[in-house]
């Protein structure tokens, strides 16, 4: 198999410093979000400038960029959308994801940026995609609820791009299409400001339940494909999605780091050896996420994929301290620090290729070389000089009790 023939690895960045992240980590292409449009106001989000600068670092490294135009909008939004689209289409940008028909039909009259279709539209089957494809889409971003069977059947029969989620957190609703924050919140999940209210504890009490019962009963687990991957392969799915706009750096720079490195292993090799698995599991079990699932990506989803636990109860031990700004043998490793550690503390340095360096945080200094006990967030400190650590690598720390 070579390499042409896998899969794309579509990062989420909700950050300039995460779309570099996502990128230098292996990801082939990134998704991001302007400052209107998009289903994630709560993300930092992309001004002009910083979605220039996005778009520049990661065409010169090989990588693609997508900005989302998937909110659901009025009329009055839509006025607005052709100024975006022609800027976007200056840049350079590789596609925008869209999810209303109207957008749609806005987007292909103002510029010739390729058009992929939000899973927030609910493709599930061929007719659908065929449609999508007469009105000018490029790529299917198909409804989680599609097996990857079902997907790779849709693809040779509509003759489109396939894009499907691989990793992350997952809605409750159907294909995302949820109103309780409305009810609940006041605030539109279908236009950018979903409040996660199906992630709150309810009281349940009913016929089945004639006492008062507590449960997170609309929460679910997160998606991990990662022992799926051969699937994806099998079925010629031309992009595979991670979720997470609005997470940390290490979320991103770990899940493009894992599936990137997975898939290239399974081009040289054929196989996946159950050591490696184990492995690439135990990196995506270092960040932040409820408890895994595979969702509908082999049989549909049951009552075992509800995650019916506080919230945050299966969050990774593991914590991003800080980020290498800089690595030589007369400088040291200069650290940006993001969550303070201690002076002899383990840390790991995360590499873009191999495995993690373990580094015992000795002779801690400040620039002006003065010895630190305890690093301060947002300060920069030096470690003394290790081989194969370079600037932009993430640093990790096993969190204490």
């Amino acid at each position: 198999m070579t390499k042409h023939q896998l899969p794309e690895v579509l990062a989420p960045a909700g950050s300039l410093d995460k779309l570099k992240i996502a990128v230098l980590y292996g990801a082939n292409a990134i998704y991001v979000g302007g400052q209107k449009f998009g289903l994630r106001t709560a993300a930092d989000n992309f001004t002009l400038d910083e979605l220039r600068e996005g778009m520049t670092f990661a065409h010169e490294r090989g990588a693609q960029v997508y900005v989302v135009l998937n909110s659901f909008l009025h009329d009055k939004d839509l006025e607005e959308v052709p100024e975006f689209v022609k800027f976007l289409e200056e840049i350079g940008t590789d596609a925008v994801i869209v999810s209303d028909l109207g957008v749609v039909k806005t987007v292909r009259a103002h510029s010739k940026i390729p058009v992929h279709i939000s899973t927030q539209a609910s493709t599930l089957n061929s007719e659908s995609a065929r449609i999508w494809k007469e009105a000018g889409a490029t790529r299917i971003v198909l409804g989680r609820e599609v097996s990857v069977k079902e997907a790779g059947k849709i693809k040779r029969e509509v003759d489109i791009e396939i894009e499907m989620f691989i990793h992350g957190s997952m809605c409750m609703a159907y294909s995302g299409h949820c109103v309780i924050s409305n009810f609940t919140q006041g605030r539109d999940s279908n236009r950018g400001g979903c409040a996660h209210s199906c992630r709150f504890e309810y009281s349940l009490e009913g016929l089945d339940t004639p006492e008062k019962k507590k449960a997170y009963f609309m929460s679910s687990k997160d998606l991990e494909g990662l022992r799926v991957l051969p699937a994806f392969i099998e079925e010629k799915i031309d992009s595979l999605k991670i979720e997470g706009r609005m997470k940390s750096h290490l979320y991103a720079g770990t899940m493009s780091k894992v599936y990137s490195e997975a898939l290239q292993y399974y081009a040289e090799h054929g196989d996946f050896l159950s050591d490696d698995l184990l492995n690439w599991e135990a990196e995506l079990s270092k960040v932040s996420h409820r408890s895994y699932t595979e969702a509908s990506l082999v049989e549909k989803a049951g009552a075992d994929s509800i995650f019916n636990e506080r919230e945050n109860a299966s969050d990774g031990e593991w914590q991003m301290v800080g980020s290498v700004i800089d690595a030589t043998p007369s400088a040291g490793i200069v650290i940006e620090v993001r969550n303070a550690f201690n002076q002899g503390d383990e840390l790991e340095i995360i590499p873009f290729k191999g495995p993690a360096i373990k580094v015992v945080a000795n002779e801690i200094m400040d620039l002006a070389m003065k010895p630190v006990t305890r690093t301060r967030p947002t300060t920069l400190v030096r470690l003394p000089f290790v081989e194969g650590v370079s600037a932009m690598h993430l640093v990790r720390q096993r969190g204490k009790a």
